[in-house]
Parts: structure tokens; sequence; C-alpha cells
């Protein structure tokens, strides 16, 4: 049965990006935030070395610059420049990401959308990467709103703001079900750190193994196993 739209829903569903909704989209991101700190300081860095996945793209600036030498205090100047240069940088070279859609995404968010349910998306990525992707994945007219990595200091973070701003559009109430679906053990940490539901999908690089063990409250091999009656 499809939602009446003008009254609160009863249920909220926030999605991560990488692993959860596209997998193996390239080096492109990766390449952006590097170009970015050599645009701002001049500096060759790398990424290696460093657990990209579950990780804000300012705290992985924020390892960049610390093994390049730089202090925790200039590294924090220069973010406002460095988040420029990154999505300058990514919105020209992201690729066609449609063949990089996660198992059973697509119908998921359909199917979601047409019972009118709000999507919002709650990720790592810097708000016009994040948008980017969505965008080439044909992913984006499925989300009425996103909380990317710029706005809050941490995953928890991100998904607290997701659900007051939702709560302040009136899309639903104190009573309704929220749900954060990720794929890395700091998703489910954000969610139990939150209070709401957490479902863990296993097409990242996280283990099956590793996810269960931060105990979330559901957890499926990718998002065509997801049955729509736990979300509702």
């Amino acid at each position: 049965m499809r939602m009446n739209l003008r009254q609160p829903a009863p249920a909220l569903v926030l999605f991560d990006i990488d692993g959860t909704l596209i997998r193996r989209a390239g080096p492109h991101h990766r390449l952006a935030l590097i170009e970015a700190v050599r645009r701002v300081t001049g500096l060759e860095t790398t990424t290696d070395g460093i657990p990209l996945q579950g990780m804000l793209d300012p705290d992985i600036f924020m390892r960049m610059l610390a093994s390049a030498g730089i202090g925790a205090v200039e590294a924090r100047k220069m973010m406002p420049a460095l988040f420029l240069e990154a999505q300058n940088y990514y919105v020209r070279c992201c690729p066609d990401l449609r063949r990089n859609v996660c198992p059973g995404a697509a119908p998921l968010l359909r199917e979601l959308r047409r019972l009118g349910v709000p999507l919002g998306l709650v990720t790592g990525n810097l708000r016009r990467i994040g948008w980017k992707k969505m965008e080439r994945a044909g992913l984006k007219p499925y989300f009425r709103f996103g909380v990317f990595s710029e706005q809050a200091r941490d995953r928890a973070g991100l998904v607290r703001l997701a659900i007051r701003y939702a709560r302040r559009q009136g899309w639903i109430h104190a009573e309704s079900r929220v749900t954060f679906i990720g794929d890395h053990e700091n998703d489910i940490r954000a969610a139990q750190r939150n209070g709401i539901r957490s479902v863990a999908v296993a097409t990242g690089l996280s283990s099956a193994e590793a996810l269960t063990a931060c105990r979330p409250d559901i957890l499926v091999p990718d998002l065509g196993q997801l049955e729509l009656k736990e979300l509702l």
C-alpha cells in the first residue's frame, strides 16, 4: 500500500553509498583527494596505507596531510580549499557507474519510492562527490536528501543530522521506523549510537563475519535479499 505523502511516513530509510549502493567505482575518488592536496599544498601525497573504507573524506585528508608532515591545526585550515578542489576534480572525471550498482539496489529503491518512503543518503563522501556518484549510477532521483562528510565529525553525527532533517521536514514522526543500511562496521555502529535499526549488506570489503561481530539487526548478502517488510 502506498503511503500518504501528505502525512508523516511510518518509515525512513538511510543509505550509505560506497559498497552499499555502488561498488568497484574506480580510482577517481581517491585521485580527486590526491589531486586536491597537490593543488592546495603543492605536495605529492598518497592514500596508500589508509583504510579508506568506512572513513569520512575529511579524515582521509587529515591522514594524508599528517603523513606529509602537516600538523592538525594547519591541516584543518586547509579543509575548505581541499573540499573545493576535490569536488571540482571528481565531478569532471566521474565515469558512468550504472554497471557498478550493487545487486538489488535499484529494485529496492524503486519499490520504496513507489510506497512513498522517504529515502536519504548518509555517506563519508563530500556532497558534490556523493551526488555525482548517484547521478552517474542512475540512482539520484530516488533520494529526497543527503547528509555528507563535511557536515559532522563522524558517521553517527551524520545519521543524527539526517534524522533531525527528516523530522523538521515533516516526513516522519517520532514513532517512525528509521533504518540505516551500510556495508561497514562503522555504519552499524552509527545506527546503534542513534538507537535506530541497522542493516548490514555484505557487498563491500567487510566480510560477513566482521559485520556479524558488530551485531547488526539484519545482515544480508546483497540488497536483493532484503525483505521490504523489514524496513516498514
